[in-house]
């Protein structure tokens, strides 16, 4: 048996990414991913460019695919910080090529975003996997990091006079601080001012209207979309 093993990762070590078809090419940059291989991430990319993917699909069918199993592991506490960041510094390499291209396909006028993980919250995996698709869209993101107040908020809205302001959560005793951050909007006049967008595992459509957000992003994909629907109808109004 022990014969066997070893020879199942010679196997493993030896794949030619080049002669794999394009799904099991994906799949295989996921795994790649989820060991934090960056080189073998790196050229299952630019293998997929060469077989003329759109740097859009890349990014979301693989890298955020793979990192999402990434966050949702972290999350279940069967992958550890260590492990999360070899993943995201895999992904990163990924991105590195992707991102210019990426911007440069964009022709849709994008916007600025603040974006942070709620007060009492250190997570933050989804809220860097939307972070890397926001900018991959063309928007600029500042990102305030994880447990942020009010004041946070507020300091950063004043400072960077963005179009959007995104709130993480992933922990259900947290997901109320939304509701703060938006009443306090409103009692300072400002709530109108912004596009205000929610997301996490634990959250869902009917939350994010309930604290009175203009949104809830199921994951990092669609709150490009939702961004962009957002800005265009605020632009149209």
């Amino acid at each position: 048996m022990s014969d066997d093993i070893e020879n199942d990762e010679y196997d493993d070590e030896e794949i030619d990414l080049n002669a794999l078809p394009d799904d099991e090419l994906v799949e295989q940059i996921q795994n790649d991913l989820y060991d934090g291989l960056k080189e073998e991430v790196v050229e299952g990319t630019e293998i997929l460019l060469q077989r003329k993917w759109k740097p859009a699909k890349i990014l979301s069918e693989a890298l955020v695919g793979g990192m999402t199993i990434v966050g949702i592991d972290f999350r279940d506490g069967i992958l550890f910080v260590p492990e999360v960041l070899l993943s995201a510094n895999a992904m990163k390499g990924g991105m590195e090529i992707l991102k210019p291209l990426l911007s440069a396909s964009d022709s849709v006028s994008a916007g600025k975003m603040v974006i942070g993980t709620v007060k009492g919250d250190i997570h933050d995996i989804g809220k860097n996997l939307v972070k890397m698709m926001m900018e991959g869209a063309g928007f600029e993101v500042i990102d305030l990091g994880i447990n942020q107040s009010v004041d946070d908020y507020f300091a950063a809205l004043e400072e960077h006079k963005p179009d959007i302001l995104g709130m993480s959560a992933l922990l259900t005793t947290t997901m109320p601080y939304m509701k703060v951050v938006i009443d306090e909007m409103v009692a300072k006049g400002i709530r109108d001012d912004y596009i205000v967008l929610v997301g996490g595992a634990p959250l869902n459509e009917e939350f994010g209207e309930a604290v009175g957000a203009d949104g809830y992003c199921r994951d990092a994909a669609s709150t490009v979309d939702i961004a962009k629907q957002h800005l265009a109808l605020r632009k149209a109004g």
